[in-house]
């Protein structure tokens, strides 16, 4: 019997997760949506047309299997017929027969490693890749058994990078006083900040997270003794030492760290990482407009979490005894009126902005969840980078209905913190007035700040209305985007549906703008 490892496939695509790249999505038929894939996988219908069995498939049976009638993928060496789930993919059968007949993790990761695709596809499962055993070198052999030795209590830091790229790798160590326990990792990297530092201390088990650009060091321990919820953290940016800091529940001397995890110690890329979740409780949920609301989630006490600027987080919900997962960008609670320092965020909280379809599942899901139940939140992903804003003269933000939301803390971070940017403007699409989120807030801080600027646009407008009208079009943004000078240094962000973003990045190179002046947001 193979050991399965329990856990959506892919979540339709959402504007409101800030990621580049991406796919688009195609339109499904009737009776192929994600609660009719739902339906169909606890139906009872033999899926892999195996009759239950589970089987060691090698590469060349793998291989055979490679047309729309007959399709086999390979996932992290589990093998799924995706046959029946070609007409259910909301990116298109042709996305999956890009994997037909071979490993399709490469290209899973980039398009969608946020995925928890084993319980989507677990009544897909055709079983597990065969993998010849390979004889380990005695040399290996001794090393291994060297590398047991323990340090502190805790496993020897292991050779995850080259052995030239050794010195450049985070490690750590722990001291401890009658009541504390002090873990300090060295990162080896200048301008460390908090919102790289992502902390997790539950019933005894530590996670601390650091991420460097696209690697990610891990600190995780199951801890000899209980500790409290409160954990603090320091950070001494210029030297790139984080200080991790529990209190001891009952003060006895430690004679070791704890039992270190798998993953401990390592210093690897991200899309190796894999998404961490921890339950936040919904402490609130309030109107912003007749479909839209303003989602209040808590962090556990024991967390420590920063979702910086242009970066977005998942939402993980069971729906029908099937995990379903969900990309949002968190907001502020409002938009401060008030730039003369930059906003002090409580770090205990999480602010989403969600839309709720009529007959979306996820979202129908979310607001039926009550104040003081749980949801699991991941850790913040993106590659939204601030200095993209740091070095503009002139900002562009071109938004369509709740692709605003990324828009919110670059905002703010803009008219806070970056003194070289002249220009602010903000091109809001909507269908109609009712849909257009925060207007009063984003009409005040355009009387408040002189560098801001917001229009705007809407395609299905009553006939009172008086401003401009229509949808995304050359004409439009050749009207609005223009540049102040010839040799001004400009950042243009775009994000909304995927049609939206798609042409709006067209029109934009066809007015002049180059690659990289852009930025979209793209699901």
């Amino acid at each position: 019997m193979l050991n399965v490892p329990p856990s959506a496939f892919p979540a339709p695509g959402s504007q409101q997760r800030a990621a580049a790249g991406g796919r688009s999505k195609v339109p499904l038929k009737p009776g192929r949506s994600l609660m009719d894939w739902i339906r169909l996988t606890k139906s009872g219908k033999d899926l892999t047309g195996l009759k239950g069995r589970l089987l060691e498939v090698t590469e060349d049976e793998l291989s055979k299997h490679n047309k729309k009638e007959d399709c086999w993928i390979c996932i992290r060496g589990f093998v799924y017929n995706v046959t029946p789930y070609m007409e259910y993919h909301p990116g298109g059968e042709d996305e999956l027969m890009k994997a037909a007949g071979a490993d399709g993790t490469d290209l899973f990761d980039q398009v969608h490693r946020w995925v928890n695709y084993e319980s989507m596809l677990k009544e897909c499962l055709v079983g597990r890749m065969a993998v010849k055993a390979i004889a380990v070198p005695k040399e290996i052999s001794s090393a291994v058994s060297e590398d047991k030795k323990q340090l502190n209590g805790v496993l020897p830091e292991k050779k995850v990078l080259a052995s030239s790229a050794k010195d450049l790798s985070p490690s750590y160590d722990w001291f401890q006083t009658d009541s504390l326990i002090t873990i300090v990792i060295y990162t080896k990297q200048k301008d460390m900040n908090a919102d790289l530092v992502i902390v997790d201390c539950q019933d005894k088990q530590l996670r601390g997270e650091i991420i460097m650009d696209d690697h990610s060091y891990l600190v995780e321990v199951d801890l000899d003794h209980a500790v409290s919820e409160d954990v603090a953290v320091n950070i001494a940016e210029k030297v790139g030492k984080v200080e991790i800091i529990l209190k001891k529940k009952d003060n006895v001397h430690w004679k070791n760290l704890g039992q270190p995890s798998e993953g401990h110690n390592t210093f690897i890329k991200r899309t190796d990482r894999g998404l961490f979740y921890r339950k936040c409780k919904l402490v609130s949920k309030t109107e912003v407009t007749h479909d839209t609301k303003l989602f209040c989630l808590m962090l556990p006490k024991g967390t420590h979490l920063r979702v910086p600027t242009g970066q977005h987080v998942y939402l993980k919900h069971i729906i029908a005894g099937t995990e379903v997962v969900k990309p949002y960008t968190p907001v502020l609670p409002f938009l401060p009126l008030d730039f003369q320092e930059p906003p002090c965020h409580d770090g205990v909280h999480i602010y989403l902005m969600i839309k709720i379809y009529s007959h979306g599942l996820f979202t129908q899901a979310l607001d039926h969840l009550q104040i003081g139940d749980y949801i699991s939140v991941s850790n913040p992903e993106g590659n939204f980078k601030k200095s993209q804003v740091q070095t503009s003269e002139e900002l562009l933000l071109l938004a369509g209905g709740t692709g605003f939301t990324p828009m919110v803390k670059l905002l703010n971070f803009a008219l806070t913190e970056v003194s070289c940017l002249r220009t602010v403007k903000l091109i809001f699409f909507n269908k109609t007035e009712d849909d257009i989120l925060w207007r009063n807030q984003l009409e005040q801080l355009a009387l408040k700040d002189e560098r801001f600027e917001v229009q705007f646009i809407l395609s299905q407008p009553s006939k009172d209305w008086v401003g401009k009208q229509g949808k995304i079009s050359p004409s439009l943004l050749s009207e609005f985007a223009k540049r102040s000078r010839r040799d001004s240094k400009v950042l243009i962000c775009i994000c909304g549906p995927a049609p939206f973003t798609e042409q709006g990045v067209q029109y934009l190179k066809d007015l002049g703008y180059s690659q990289e002046e852009i930025h979209a947001f793209t699901a």
